[in-house]
């Protein structure tokens, strides 16, 4: 409950500082809407020569466009300040206010920071998955929905996982700017199943960057393709991020000297 608490606590001071701001709402819509319109175009250029892509079709593929520009939304809101706040402490040596705090630091340093317009990516990336589904006219029942929660959840985990240890680099290196930068750039390959890649490039979104994890396995969900292996691998692997995550974060924060030390 205390950590409930907390995070609904720092929710809500996002939400408010973001409201003060009213603009950036129009800003950010119009951004949304820019980069959906790229990606409608590259679907539209691509369908112009051939009616499927890697197996999949055109629906099924802006139901991938869909994913990607949610899951896009949730790490720009929710994940991504956060990281790039704790890289920031770490190199002022300011990250010390966090650690002496009376709750858990990872836990603390996770929830600070929330960008409330970035949601407007979530909204636009579900209206673009329902009129996917609207065009694929299948049916679509409970396990399909269930599935395809369970596999957002868990590929938002791997992402702030990645992420996470992504930042904890900073307590070794100066400056991982170039890393963060990669890791965007790579993330865009999302708009587009790992399927259609060659081998080695499918590997490395998969495990390294895991870019399937939290585009293509849900997308999947919504075209009848996910089956439950591929589901409770997606499950394993999250674990396994978590805990490699968590001993990252700890053994840099042991390396971190700070203002205080």
């Amino acid at each position: 409950m205390k950590l409930i608490k907390l995070a609904w606590s720092y929710l809500k001071i996002g939400i408010s500082n973001e409201l003060q701001y009213r603009v950036n709402f129009f800003v950010q819509l119009l951004q949304s809407f820019i980069a959906l319109a790229a990606g409608l175009i590259g679907l539209t250029l691509v369908f112009n020569y051939t009616q499927e892509l890697g197996g999949w079709s055109q629906p099924e593929l802006l139901v991938v466009l869909g994913v990607y520009t949610l899951m896009g939304g949730a790490i720009q809101a929710a994940i991504q300040p956060n990281m790039l706040r704790v890289l920031s402490e770490i190199h002022r040596g300011t990250l010390d206010f966090a650690l002496v705090k009376p709750v858990d630091d990872q836990v603390l340093v996770s929830l600070r920071e929330f960008r409330f317009w970035f949601l407007t990516d979530v909204v636009v990336g579900l209206v673009v998955i329902n009129v996917a589904i609207l065009q694929m006219q299948q049916q679509f029942g409970l396990w399909q929905a269930l599935g395809f929660l369970a596999a957002l959840i868990l590929g938002g985990m791997i992402i702030y996982c990645f992420w996470l240890m992504l930042t904890s680099v900073g307590f070794w290196a100066v400056r991982i700017d170039a890393l963060v930068e990669l890791f965007e750039g790579i993330y865009a390959t999302g708009r587009w199943p790992v399927s259609i890649y060659p081998d080695w490039l499918r590997v490395g979104l998969t495990f390294l960057v895991p870019v399937a994890f939290a585009v293509t396995i849900p997308a999947e969900a919504l075209t009848n393709r996910l089956t439950p292996v591929a589901l409770l691998g997606e499950a394993g692997l999250a674990v396994l991020f978590m805990a490699l995550a968590r001993l990252v974060w700890k053994l840099g924060v042991r390396n971190y000297s700070g203002a205080s030390a």
